[in-house]
């Protein structure tokens, strides 16, 4: 609508305007009603159930926006693998967990109580092992794909599979150990 449209409406519509004003006792006559037909208490009870949710629809929106955080950061994680470099890389990867996961379910089947200080050294150093590779994990997708970072990646599981054969090579000189004592302590 054009300015001279709306000049136009009001000037026709001039004398139908309600200009009377109400009366000086209205509004306490408005509150009278609507406190008689409780009106009054739904309102309030409205305003009440408002203030409530305000602060819960907060911590739902929180909520949300750390779950669209901590999922988006699991894809981030996987995408940074080595085996998101190449095919060739995943079965590399593939390869050396299965090979970890099996010297680590033998270590478990050595466990006693006269190994458990070895296994438990050997355990942290795998862990400082795996903190190792989360690091070269961000490196290789800050490097794109660079070599040294890959091999690195590769170097950190070779160390891992040694460390696991290292402690299993001791575990079985530690029972060869026991069980020349035990013959020993028994013959005598």
């Amino acid at each position: 609508m054009s300015k001279t449209t709306i000049d136009q409406l009001f000037k026709r519509l001039e004398n139908d305007f309600d200009v009377e004003e109400p009366s000086i006792n209205h509004d306490k006559r408005f509150q009278k009603k609507l406190n008689e037909n409780g009106a009054l208490q739904l309102v309030k009870v409205g305003k009440q159930r408002r203030r409530l949710l305000k602060p819960l629809i907060g911590v739902a929106a929180s909520f949300a926006l750390l779950i669209t955080f901590f999922i988006g950061s699991q894809q981030n994680q996987e995408i940074n693998d080595l085996a998101s470099v190449s095919p060739k890389m995943a079965e590399t990867q593939d390869f050396f967990a299965v090979t970890i996961a099996e010297e680590l379910s033998k270590i478990e089947k050595e466990s006693s109580p006269e190994t458990k200080v070895l296994i438990e050294d050997t355990m942290q150093r795998m862990q400082a092992l795996e903190t190792e590779y989360e690091s070269l994990k961000n490196d290789l997708a800050v490097s794109g794909d660079d070599n040294r970072v890959i091999y690195a990646m590769i170097s950190n599981f070779q160390n891992r599979i040694d460390l696991l054969k290292n402690a299993l090579k001791q575990i079985n000189t530690i029972k060869q150990f026991k069980n020349l004592n035990d013959e020993t302590s028994t013959t005598i």
